[in-house]
């Protein structure tokens, strides 16, 4: 079975050191030579759409996606704006970021949440380009028992929810009690009500799979009780303002001496990997699965990758890599599987 998904990488991602110039058609270029990539995820910065597209048509390597953080009550004629310069630079999905507190300063109730959802929906229906909500630290969706409850009220007023997943935002939480008290959670995650570990039946990752409401995975590893970025420091932070930078990536592949802060051990990464083939399998088995895009997610700034020394880019060219192998690997084992079915059936049909 041929690749079903659209693989892309985030363009923050698109460069070997942070810091290092690129233009953006050697950014097109990079990612073209790796050899694995199907989009750039990115969303034309304002004023270079054309050379965005140009560079894409170039290259053979479209935009496909990208995305933006917003505050309701301040960014909504930023949001049409941002849809109009994402559909002009090529763009068929737009991943929105919606924080936590409304401009007023307050936390976002369900009902502006869906509010905002509905701006963008109909927004998006106006221009010719999709969106979705993600899960993400310093969002409405940091509380993972938000989601759920928000994608029913949305689906509830007509609208199916396009939830894009970031396991990421989730998997930093586990063994956390730190990360977890910074979003109220830890009580729920104590008692069981709240499930975190992916290894653990009924937790909420897989309760969102089951939705069949992903039409985005993004990948990136974290470590459960992983490092802090030691190498970076959050200046403004409306959670811990001057700490370092939060644990929400951790190598792939490991680093060479000196090219990251912490030690390195492969087994943190098995989390994130067991996500990612829960959610192909899923869409395998479920002819109505809406994935259609995933990306890969290595990137500077602080809670992230920011002044590390190994490569974004060979890290996440070494995570699509492993994607397409473990796709590969399951699609012929689901071949065999059914094959030897066909070989029982025969066989019992003879006796």
């Amino acid at each position: 079975m041929k690749f079903p998904f659209s693989l892309g990488c985030n363009g923050r991602g698109v460069v070997h050191i942070e810091g290092t110039p690129m233009t953006v058609d050697q950014q097109f270029r990079l990612l073209k030579s790796a050899g694995v990539y199907d989009h750039f995820d990115r969303m034309p910065q304002p004023g270079e759409e054309r050379e965005y597209l140009d560079a894409a048509n170039r290259h053979g390597i479209p935009i496909r996606t990208g995305l933006w953080w917003y505050t309701a009550g301040q960014d909504e004629a930023l949001l049409e704006k941002n849809l109009r310069i994402s559909r002009e630079g090529g763009a068929e999905f737009h991943d929105i970021m919606l924080h936590i507190r409304h401009q007023r300063g307050s936390v976002l109730t369900d009902d502006e949440i869906v509010a905002f959802y509905e701006l963008a929906h109909n927004l998006g229906n106006k221009i010719g380009i999709e969106i979705g909500f993600e899960n993400h630290i310093y969002m409405w969706s940091e509380d993972p028992r938000r989601v759920e409850p928000i994608a029913r009220k949305v689906q509830a007023r007509g609208m199916p929810f396009k939830f894009v997943l970031d396991h990421s935002h989730v998997l930093i939480k586990v063994d956390n009690p730190e990360e977890q008290d910074l979003i109220g959670i830890r009580e729920d995650v104590d008692s069981g009500a709240l499930l975190l570990d992916p290894y653990e039946s009924g937790n909420v990752l897989d309760q969102w799979m089951n939705l069949n409401m992903v039409h985005w995975l993004q990948v990136r590893p974290v470590s459960p009780n992983g490092p802090k970025n030691r190498w970076a420091i959050k200046n403004n932070n409306s959670y811990d303002g001057g700490s370092y930078g939060r644990p929400c990536q951790y190598p792939f592949i490991k680093p060479k001496p000196g090219e990251w802060h912490s030690s390195w051990h492969a087994y943190r990464v098995e989390p994130c990997k067991e996500v990612v083939r829960r959610m192909l399998r899923h869409h395998l088995c479920n002819a109505s699965s809406p994935l259609r895009y995933i990306t890969t997610d290595m990137i500077d700034m602080a809670d992230y990758g920011e002044n590390a020394k190994y490569s974004l880019f060979e890290q996440n060219v070494a995570i699509a890599t492993w994607i397409r192998r473990t796709w590969d690997e399951m699609v012929d084992q689901e071949a065999a599987n059914r094959a030897r079915g066909r070989d029982s059936k025969q066989e019992g049909a003879r006796e």
